[in-house]
């Protein structure tokens, strides 16, 4: 048996850029962070030659070309896996949805096993491009590359993507107190709301193409990320509450959908306890919420989100592991 542990991310500003349809244009950028919870991947040989799978159903399979799961099918297509083998998958987090990389998470983490299985070794490089090549080019989803390299690197990270394909990952370099503070200022909520980030991102993607203002739009993003780079570098977390605010404002302005009256309300009601700023996790209109405010003022915003779950998210400094092999 073969078991990976991936994380999820929390992306702070500039997502978005990660798309195609921004980054062939100009590169783009994005600040992010891999959190405490996580996608579990187990891989077990099978005494036959069927693939059985479970996730939220189970399938059992004579071939590759079988598995409705496009995902593990395409990924085993990728990788010459022929079959033989059980893969089963649980998240600490609702799988999808949630806007905290699930999707992508899983990807990576089925990656690593099915690497690990073939006794091959599976750098974050590899293991990145990858899960792009399975989740972008073969299954053909909108999405960007952001995911993927957050998951697979693990840590605080600026991610820029360039109009050559290239990705680069570089961590923030701080002090140990600038992270504990930033942690301790963060506080996050459980909207309920599932929605599907693919539908959004899509249309997203089409405003970005056709209007050269949401092109603009996305650039201020790219720029409000080497801000946050060079304010977290410096040591500085005085900023961070402005900065999400902004990039929240000019994300809400990229296509319908994103955010919803209930999540402005949501917004509102965090700021006047106190939140200096704060942002949907993900693609918009439902998921997490994310407030960056002093510690002192975390209980009267959760006194007026009451009707949102609050749950704890920390950070987590490594990326996809391999935990178990016997």
């Amino acid at each position: 048996m073969i078991i990976s542990r991936t994380p999820l991310r929390m992306s702070f500003v500039g997502g978005g850029s990660d798309l195609e349809d921004y980054y062939a244009i100009a590169d783009g950028a994005v600040l992010s962070t891999t959190i405490n919870k996580y996608v579990w991947v187990s891989l077990n040989p099978k005494f036959d030659h069927r693939t059985r799978i479970s996730y939220s159903r189970t399938e059992e399979v004579e071939t590759v070309d079988d598995i409705e799961h496009p995902l593990v099918r395409e990924a085993m297509k990728m990788l010459g896996v022929a079959g033989g083998i059980e893969i089963t998958s649980i998240a600490d987090i609702p799988s999808r949805g949630t806007g905290l990389g699930s999707s992508s998470g899983f990807t990576i983490g089925l990656l690593h096993v099915l690497y690990a299985h073939l006794g091959q070794y599976a750098s974050a490089e590899r293991l990145a491009r990858g899960a792009c090549e399975v989740e972008i080019t073969r299954c053909r989803e909108p999405i960007g590359k952001q995911d993927q390299y957050a998951a697979a690197y693990g840590g605080l990270n600026f991610i820029q993507f360039h109009s050559d394909g290239r990705v680069s990952v570089d961590p923030i370099v701080c002090r140990k107190d600038t992270l504990v503070k930033l942690q301790d200022n963060i506080i996050c909520f459980y909207t309920g709301i599932v929605r599907s980030a693919s539908e959004i991102l899509r249309r997203q993607g089409a405003e970005v193409r056709s209007k050269r203002p949401k092109q603009k739009l996305l650039a201020k993003m790219v720029q409000l990320a080497h801000d946050l780079r060079v304010e977290l570098q410096n040591n500085n977390t005085d900023s961070f509450g402005e900065i999400i605010h902004e990039n929240w404002r000019l994300k809400r302005s990229l296509a319908g959908g994103i955010s919803t009256t209930t999540i402005d309300e949501w917004y509102a009601a965090a700021r006047q306890a106190g939140a200096l700023g704060g942002k949907l996790l993900g693609a918009g209109t439902g998921g997490f919420m994310m407030f960056y405010a002093p510690k002192e003022h975390h209980e009267a915003i959760s006194r007026k989100l009451s009707a949102l779950r609050r749950v704890d998210l920390r950070f987590e400094p490594q990326g996809s592991k391999i935990i178990f092999v016997h």
